[in-house]
């Protein structure tokens, strides 16, 4: 299915899994996904990756390491059940200040929820917006996070120059996404798994699959890692680099603002 991905040059603006529709159309279909889907979001995660998701987030905030001091400021986009946010907040020994930023409520709901369960509230900021038009200053942030959720931004290329614009001089950007598998057998292993299995058990799940069929078929369409390390580049950013998890089922990407 490698053929089916976009590139660099964009097209995911246009893509609503391997459906096109016109450029304004998808923020509201994936909207709609994210709605049914937002109080079982961690089980649609471990359906999608076997579970692997919470390895691989860990994996995630090692590599960002947060400074164990006040003020560090990070933004999490497209976070909104909190999950990326938390554990910033915990590695850094609760002295991160967090703003989790969705454009969907739902999800945004769920994560403020779990937020005051933890007892975390206090270290974080919840804010309802789009990644391609962030309500802050430039050179905000000391890091800016976005796991799983970079596929669903129809811009994304608007969406990185604005995680550039909003990241202080020597920021960090970590981008945790589905890619391109490299290994032959896993690969059809994975291919057959997403899209034989992973819509009937949303159906069982939320009793219905087309959120799921949408989400599988955004993973397909998503730029492979070259191209989407292109893409970091382009918004300015040096450094640029990428880590593969399980075969490349998921990589973490990289990128400073020096």
């Amino acid at each position: 299915m490698s053929d089916s991905r976009t590139s660099a040059d964009g097209g995911m603006e246009t893509s609503y899994g391997f459906r096109e529709v016109s450029g304004g159309e998808k923020q509201g279909l994936v909207n709609d996904v994210f709605h049914k889907v937002a109080k079982r979001y961690d089980i649609m995660n471990d359906v999608m990756s076997v579970g692997m998701h919470r390895v691989w987030k860990d994996a995630m905030i090692a590599a960002l390491n947060p400074r164990k001091e006040p003020g560090y400021k990070t933004l999490d986009v497209a976070g909104g059940t909190g999950d990326i946010a938390f554990r910033i907040i915990e590695a850094s020994n609760r002295m991160a200040h967090s703003t989790v930023l969705d454009i969907n409520g739902s999800m945004l709901a769920v994560g403020a929820e779990r937020a005051a369960k933890k007892k975390l509230s206090d270290n974080l900021t919840f804010v309802e917006a789009n990644a391609e038009e962030l309500p802050f200053e430039a050179n905000s942030f000391d890091a800016y996070t976005i796991a799983f959720g970079i596929r669903n931004v129809p811009r994304i290329d608007v969406a990185l120059s604005e995680a550039y614009r909003v990241l202080k001089r020597g920021g960090r950007l970590l981008v945790l996404e589905f890619s391109e598998v490299d290994m032959p057998l896993l690969d059809r292993v994975y291919e057959s798994w997403s899209f034989n299995a992973i819509p009937k058990f949303g159906k069982a799940i939320t009793g219905d699959a087309e959120p799921y069929q949408y989400l599988v078929e955004s993973i397909r369409k998503f730029p492979n890692q070259e191209n989407f390390a292109a893409m970091i580049r382009n918004a300015g950013f040096s450094r640029v680099s990428y880590t593969n998890y399980t075969g490349g089922i998921a990589a973490l990407h990289s990128g400073w603002k020096l």
